[in-house]
């Protein structure tokens, strides 16, 4: 199972990459290996603001639709359309071309509340 070292999880299996005052937010290998194939995902609006915890994005696979919490609280600034178009970005590329949305952090206080890559790999068991 793929976790890299340079992000920060939630216990809900999403993860983020934070850049400044920016992160950009996914789903891990472990959740999209759980959801099986994903045939729809719907990134949140631009301009939408999110509380961490917060459902931010719907991802539906050929098992189940299940909601993508925000890990942090702050305004959506992009969003990723290739996914709407290729949902499969994120089975098959969870942490690169599969990202779905990117945030500008109200509370970067808030990273220290999620897991290490260490601390993800003790939560799911790898």
């Amino acid at each position: 199972m793929n976790i890299p070292e340079n992000l920060r999880y939630a216990a809900s299996h999403e993860w983020i990459l934070v850049e400044g005052d920016t992160g950009t937010v996914g789903i891990t290998d472990h959740a999209q290996a759980e959801l099986t194939d994903i045939v729809f995902a719907e990134p949140p609006a631009i301009g939408k603001t999110v509380k961490a915890g917060e459902v931010a994005a719907v991802v539906e696979s050929v098992k189940a639709a299940s909601d993508s919490y925000s890990p942090v609280t702050g305004e959506v600034i992009e969003r990723n359309e290739a996914i709407e178009a290729d949902p499969t970005l994120l089975n098959t590329d969870p942490f690169g071309q599969g990202w779905i949305y990117k945030i500008r952090l109200s509370d970067p206080a808030e990273l220290a509340a999620l897991n290490d890559a260490a601390g993800y790999r003790a939560q799911i068991g790898g």
